[in-house]
């Protein structure tokens, strides 16, 4: 169906030079004319709602949160209306922006607009997150700083959009909603390959850092090695040739990171938690500050350990492989690991990252307000299995890189589909709310679809990498902080 969608007969100039032309029969007003501003308090008792920048309003769920909301009186927080929209001022021209599912409460600091008859929300919703649009809300936002420029409703209501009829504003959203579930299942099918590839990456990891090398091309540890009682409840028994050393032995320092304002505009690469995926670490397109102590810089081979972070991430390690001329350090809330030179980082970072240590050392971590702090003495405390020579740490690495280098071109494939079916989403996203396709047919002749017993793809569904629950992340959750 989406391949056979058209474009309409006949267009007309918009006025508008972020948008061009738009059907005949559409309308270009302001967006005063569709919504007002519902400012209401006083409504405490209700739920609080959360804005995320990929799944719009929902509401918070204090239990599973990765940050406790500090809250003050919530009889100051605006009241919004099932169906209304509102979006979060500072963030609005990145798509902070959504449909409350439910009344609800929001922050003082967002904007509730309730829509007037005959105006679908969620085909607003839409159309306020293209690319395009946001350009237009970003230049329409004030403030000092960029990262912090405000669309006051005052701004709001002036901004003009396309508007197709109510008929065809339900249209759209019907055939939107339509689309956008066939994509997201097939984004979660393969988030389900994917989870299965990373459990079989991490059992062969699993089995060369806790039973050495395997005697035979299987892959398999087998009886013929010697092992001995490790002494650590949450491993077992270990070859009988290692050792088992605390893991500050195994460094030359560690160091806490820069605790100056990482959103600066500097030459100076700042790394944050969101930065650490997978035992890798994922370099941030542009700097952040423009000098920091020769100290702080990484060098090649360094780890980087998240210290703070929600009690489910706390604890992750990445190695800084250096592939980048640009000066790097890291924020407060990472700590440095330097490997001495007799033992091998990569192997290292396979231990840490192992499901076993990982999961110990989440066990560790001290958790307050739903945040979990792994400080850097008791981290170095926690005591690992490890062979005494680097030759045989360095034929381990070499093993596992053997052994998942076929896993991990298959993810990567994965990843690479994922991200052209979202890129695919987008762009028909954009085309349809801007009246580029026609849906109108197509929409008519769509079946009635149950609801989908399993939460759509929310970007992090079924990944590791937990994004929305990383305050620094590209899709974090906005915080709703006091106007």
């Amino acid at each position: 169906m989406i391949a056979d969608l058209k474009p309409y007969p006949d267009y007309k100039e918009s006025g508008l030079p972020w948008l061009g032309q738009v059907p005949s029969s559409w309308r270009v007003v302001r967006n005063g004319s569709l919504f007002g501003q519902r400012n209401e308090t006083g409504y405490g008792e209700l739920p609080i709602l959360e804005v995320s920048l990929k799944t719009g309003i929902r509401v918070r769920n204090f239990e599973n949160s990765a940050r406790k909301q500090v809250m003050s009186d919530k009889g100051k927080y605006k009241r919004a209306g099932k169906g209304d929209l509102a979006y979060n001022m500072m963030r609005m021209w990145q798509g902070a922006v959504g449909v409350s599912p439910v009344d609800g409460l929001v922050s003082p600091a967002y904007v509730v607009a309730r829509p007037y008859p005959d105006v679908e929300s969620k085909f607003f919703v839409a159309l306020f997150r293209t690319g395009d649009y946001m350009s237009e809300i970003d230049s329409c936002s004030r403030g000092i700083v960029k990262d912090r420029n405000r669309l006051y409703w005052g701004d709001f209501k002036q901004i003009l959009s396309p508007c197709p009829s109510p008929e065809e504003q339900a249209a759209i959203v019907r055939f939107l909603d339509w689309a956008n579930g066939r994509l997201e299942r097939a984004i979660r099918a393969k988030r389900k390959v994917i989870a299965l590839l990373n459990e079989q990456k991490q059992a062969i990891i699993h089995r060369a850092v806790t039973r050495g090398l395997p005697s035979t091309g299987s892959g398999q540890a087998t009886p013929s090695v010697p092992l001995k009682p490790s002494g650590i409840p949450w491993l077992g028994d270990i070859p009988q040739h290692w050792e088992v050393r605390p893991l500050k032995q195994l460094l030359v320092k560690m160091d806490y990171g820069t605790s100056e304002n990482v959103r600066g505009e500097g030459r100076v690469r700042v790394l944050t938690m969101g930065h650490i995926r997978d035992g890798k670490i994922v370099l941030p397109e542009t700097g952040g500050l423009n000098a920091v102590p020769p100290g702080l810089l990484l060098e090649k081979n360094d780890l980087l350990f998240n210290r703070t972070n929600s009690p489910a991430l706390v604890g992750k390690v990445g190695l800084f492989a250096a592939n980048t001329n640009e000066k790097v350090t890291f924020a407060s809330y990472l700590v440095r690991l330097r490997v001495r030179s007799e033992h091998n980082p990569i192997w290292l970072n396979y231990l840490l990252n192992s499901t076993v240590f990982w999961s110990y050392a989440r066990s560790q971590a001290l958790v307050s307000l739903h945040q979990a702090n792994l400080n850097s003495k008791r981290y170095g405390q926690m005591v690992l299995p490890v062979p005494t020579e680097r030759a045989e740490q360095d034929k381990l690495v070499e093993h596992v890189r053997l052994q998942a280098d076929e896993i991990e071109r298959a993810i990567d494939r994965l990843e690479r589909e994922i991200e052209l079916l979202r890129e695919y989403r987008t762009r028909l996203v954009a085309d349809v709310v801007t009246g580029k396709l026609d849906v109108r047919t197509t929409a008519a002749k769509l079946p009635e679809e149950e609801n989908d017993p399993e939460p759509l793809d929310d970007a992090n569904a079924l990944d590791e990498r937990g994004e929305d629950e990383e305050h620094d992340g590209p899709d974090a959750v906005i915080e709703e902080a006091e106007a």
